[in-house]
């Protein structure tokens, strides 16, 4: 298991960084009011690669919500205007908690 998800690791950051640029990256992971999220996210990567990939996924995973939950507004308001996708957001188990995700449809931007 750790070497697919350090593989998945490897490739995330990659894709971030291609995406979106060198030192926007840096400037994204590196904010000052986002350290404690930036720590957990790079701590949870050094304890897999110490072979303790469970806590290190937990730790990771800790650091990824704090880091990109900003985002989940904008991906359930996109998720929603898919057709396929936007009928299964829609069903009314899954109704609620997309709309508490998404703060009741208001995005950040």
């Amino acid at each position: 298991i750790n070497a697919e998800y350090m593989g998945g690791n490897i490739l995330f950051l990659s894709g971030v960084t291609l995406a979106i640029g060198t030192k926007k990256s840096l400037q994204f992971f590196f904010q000052w009011q986002k350290w404690k999220a930036t720590l957990c996210f790079f701590l949870g990567i050094f304890v897999v690669l110490c072979g303790w990939a469970v806590l290190g996924i937990f730790i990771q995973g800790f650091g990824f919500i704090n880091l990109f939950g900003d985002f989940f507004p904008t991906a359930v308001h996109f998720g929603r205007s898919v057709p396929l996708l936007g009928s299964i957001l829609r069903l009314p188990i899954l109704s609620k908690f997309c709309d508490s995700i998404s703060r009741a449809g208001r995005l950040p931007v």
